[in-house]
């Protein structure tokens, strides 16, 4: 038989192949060793659940023009529920902000399978292992940058990269340069609303940023609209259903 597939299906295949050596990575002791700790010892309000404690994958849309990176997941979000900014505070503003503007059908994400889509947009994390104390060694940011060149040379539609954080910034600024793309002189500082082709700085959601008032709604939603429009899209609203 011919092979039928289209790109956009070998795409998918791609993220699937990627996905599934993404979750099954041991090569950072220390990660290792606290994402399955905090699966087994689980927080109370979370006694009950089976925690995913594996790497995180990246999710969305395959044909997405804007990235958004992230710094890694959260102990007891995505190292819980197995979906990238899924189960903690973070999470919650980001989606509700991504419906606000039109990358995702609903502005909840509360684990897979709940019938979240996102449209024009891939979530994913410059480290894919839940941290202590949410902080990466320069060691273990390094071991999983080839995954991040991988999945980035699968989403060729890309063009917006969309930093959470000055980490995340670092990151994609690294991951251009093991990408084979030019460095970018002089290198460019981080800052909310900060631009660089292709990227663009948004504080992160994290609680200390959203209950401070350091990020507000009105600053995130400008900044996901900004990338919009960057990477040629609609102005975007929020999707129903």
């Amino acid at each position: 038989m011919s092979d039928l597939r289209t790109p956009q299906s070998l795409r998918q295949t791609g993220l699937d192949v990627l996905e599934t050596e993404v979750t099954a990575c041991r090569q950072c002791p220390r990660l290792v060793a606290w994402r399955e700790q905090v699966a087994r010892d689980r927080r109370a309000a979370f006694a009950d659940e089976a925690y995913w404690g594996r790497p995180i994958p990246g999710f969305g849309d395959p044909a997405a023009r804007v990235l958004i990176l992230g710094l890694a997941p959260a102990a007891h979000g995505a190292n819980r529920t197995g979906r990238i900014f899924t189960g903690d505070r973070s999470g919650d503003w980001l989606f509700a902000a991504l419906h606000r503007t039109g990358f995702a059908n609903q502005p909840t994400s509360v684990s897979p399978g709940d019938g979240l889509v996102l449209r024009d947009c891939w979530v994913t994390a410059a480290v894919r292992c839940a941290p202590p104390a949410n902080r990466p060694s320069p060691d273990e940011r390094d071991r999983c940058l080839p995954w991040g060149v991988r999945e980035l040379g699968l989403l060729a539609d890309v063009r917006v990269i969309l930093c959470l954080g000055a980490f995340a910034w670092d990151a994609a600024l690294r991951l251009r340069a093991a990408s084979g793309e030019p460095a970018i002189r002089p290198r460019p500082r981080f800052g909310h609303g900060a631009e660089n082709a292709p990227l663009l700085g948004c504080y992160h959601p994290s609680q200390q940023n959203t209950f401070t008032g350091r990020l507000t709604t009105e600053m995130t939603d400008t900044v996901l609209r900004r990338a919009r429009s960057l990477a040629g899209l609609g102005s975007g609203t929020a999707e129903n259903g």
